[in-house]
């Protein structure tokens, strides 16, 4: 097995609905904000070579919203999609899977595309087969008025009409052993229904790609929140169940959002799970 970071593009966001409730004082400590109180945001996925399968993790927002769309989020930076897949000697072409932790468009918006003469969308994997799960879906598919502008109709319904789309099995508890897609998944609910996180077993490490679960070191506290939770007291049981299993069983952590740090593995301490040490997945991954 190999794995490879991938960059699907850098934004920024409110750092206040990043943070919820908590003070600008305490959270711009770790992730300072510019002029605009916007903090630095990235969408970070994870390519798994395993086999004759090549499975992509999230692939960030796209490219066919609107200049103003686009507007909102402020894009940085020069890295993109294809630009990534390239760097590491793939093209999306080659991806036969493509799991979705959550079907926000910053998760998901790069599975779908314009077609040639822009007057429909078609899959922009053409020989992956698209991965969530049954409730989920029925969650994205029929939004809360809460959710309804994070899931996008063109981003969701073109998979199920491609007929590329395929659901994980669910788990009896919050843990799927051994999907099938090769790898455990931890299942949240805090975020949005049935958030997928997975558990990628690799050279005797744990790889955890945290999702919107822990979207940035600077959320590690259990009270840091994102206000864009559906349910943030249940996100706050499911972040301290999920840290003090990453610190029994030592997980590295991949963090999707935070654009300046990549990996981390967390300890326990008198305040409670803490970031123990920070990597490069150059560090991890070679």
């Amino acid at each position: 097995m190999n794995l490879y970071p991938i960059n699907a593009g850098n934004l920024k966001l409110d750092g206040g609905a990043m943070f919820g409730v908590v003070p600008k004082t305490l959270w711009n400590r770790t992730n300072p904000a510019d002029a605009n109180n916007m903090i630095d945001i990235a969408t970070r996925c994870l390519l798994i070579e395993d086999g004759n399968r090549l499975i992509l993790i999230d692939n960030g927002m796209g490219n066919k919203q609107s200049d103003k769309f686009y507007s909102y989020y402020h894009p940085w930076g020069d890295f993109n999609l294809d630009k990534s897949l390239k760097i590491n000697g793939f093209h999306r072409d080659d991806i036969t899977d493509v799991f979705m932790t959550h079907l926000h468009f910053d998760h998901c918006g790069g599975s779908i595309q314009w077609n040639k003469d822009k007057t429909g969308y078609e899959p922009a994997f053409k020989n992956a087969l698209f991965w969530s799960n049954k409730d989920h879906w029925e969650w994205a598919t029929k939004p809360n008025r809460r959710e309804r502008a994070s899931f996008l109709k063109e981003n969701i319904m073109p998979m199920e009409e491609s007929g590329q789309l395929q659901f994980t099995s669910l788990p009896k508890n919050d843990l799927l052993k051994n999907s099938e897609l090769g790898f455990d998944i931890f299942f949240a609910n805090g975020h949005t229904d049935k958030q997928m996180i997975p558990l990628v077993n690799y050279k005797g490490k744990t790889i955890a790609f945290m999702a919107d679960l822990l979207p940035t070191v600077g959320h590690l506290p259990l009270p840091y929140v994102m206000g864009y939770d559906t349910r943030p007291l249940l996100t706050l049981d499911e972040k301290e169940s999920f840290l003090n299993m990453a610190v029994d069983n030592n997980f590295y952590l991949f963090l999707e959002h935070d654009a300046h740090n990549e990996i981390i593995t967390v300890q326990k301490t008198e305040k409670g799970v803490r970031l123990k040490e920070v990597f490069t997945t150059q560090d991890i991954f070679n």
